[in-house]
């Protein structure tokens, strides 16, 4: 529907009828008043107009006449009775895009999809997704867990509208437009009861190129254990555990030590024992809420990258070595 004067005849008995909403406003408008004078008052408009904008909407329903004119006011004929269903509908449904879109523009409604890595999920996403919803209940909001490579595949695929993602993995990120949250460094985790728990100082990841490890993956390309092919060794992957309490386990009865991101440093158990990595070992991954570059992010989505901002700032005491003091038993 536009606001043109008339009708766009296209010569098809299915076609929509060319209808300008202002008309269908007017109708409605002399029908509650029950007279052309009393509806051009309320629209601050003359009776003329009104009279005007009533015969196009006649006009381009067929010529019709949808009221009769009486000595005194209006009413409805048939077919003006038969419009008036019609009409209200229209105008409803204009009304709810109207509230619908302000709500997308304030962020008070609409939904949100997005993803996050799994040792995100441990701190930084539940902080800020609890302020989102206690902020903006009203957002739909679904989660998912992946690798930052399966994640911006779905990102890329329109299945997401943000994905927290990190610098490992060797991802390409340059389609992206990146969000910086927060760099996070890596710890060693070894049982209590490990020769080097005692030990003051940072690690080199090289103490520990005989060890077994418990990883995510059978092979260390494109997961936190990269740094140790950075540090000149390959890492003899004993035992593949995916789960981050998993992985703890393992560590905690001897089974092997696992590098641990300090997003997850949190929940360490207190029989496992956090040991700073050197940072030219393993510098401090970026971590980013990420947005495919060219599609212009929703409000929601805007919304929560800055409630991720607050909740990285507020976690960010965990990402410090300081905060894991080596012979501890984690935070």
């Amino acid at each position: 529907m536009h606001g043109g004067d008339g009708p766009a005849g296209s010569g098809r008995d299915d076609a929509v009828p060319d209808l300008s909403t202002l008309w269908l406003r007017v109708f409605l408008e002399v029908d509650r008043c029950g007279s052309f004078t009393v509806a051009a008052r309320t629209l601050g408009w003359t009776q003329s107009a009104v009279s005007r904008q009533v015969s196009a909407l006649e006009a381009a329903l067929g010529g019709a006449p949808l009221f009769d004119r009486l000595p005194r006011g209006v009413r409805l004929t048939e077919a003006g009775r038969t419009l008036v269903p019609h009409a209200r509908a229209v105008a409803e449904s204009l009304h709810g895009a109207v509230r619908e879109l302000a709500a997308l523009r304030e962020a008070t409604g609409g939904r949100l999809r997005f993803g996050a890595f799994a040792s995100a999920d441990a701190a930084l996403v539940p902080w800020a997704l609890a302020a989102f919803r206690a902020r903006r209940p009203g957002v739909r909001v679904t989660r998912e867990e992946g690798l930052t490579a399966g994640l911006l595949e779905r990102l890329t695929a329109g299945h997401l509208d943000l994905a927290v993602v990190s610098t490992t993995g060797r991802a390409p990120l340059e389609a992206y437009t990146l969000h910086h949250l927060l760099d996070e460094s890596l710890y060693v985790a070894v049982p209590a009861r490990h020769p080097l728990a005692d030990r003051p100082g940072p690690v080199r990841l090289r103490q520990l190129a005989g060890a077994d490890w418990v990883s995510g993956s059978a092979r260390p390309e494109g997961t936190l254990l990269d740094a140790a092919l950075r540090a000149g060794f390959r890492p003899r992957i004993a035992h593949v555990v995916a789960e981050w309490t998993a992985k703890q386990g393992y560590v905690a009865a001897g089974l092997g030590v696992a590098l641990v991101p300090a997003l997850a440093a949190a929940s360490v158990r207190p029989d496992v024992t956090l040991l700073p990595v050197r940072d030219e070992d393993a510098p401090a991954r970026a971590v980013y809420a990420a947005t495919v570059r060219g599609r212009s992010p929703s409000p929601a989505a805007k919304a929560f990258i800055g409630v991720l901002r607050e909740a990285a700032q507020a976690v960010g005491a965990t990402a410090r070595p300081a905060d894991h003091a080596p012979g501890g038993q984690g935070p």
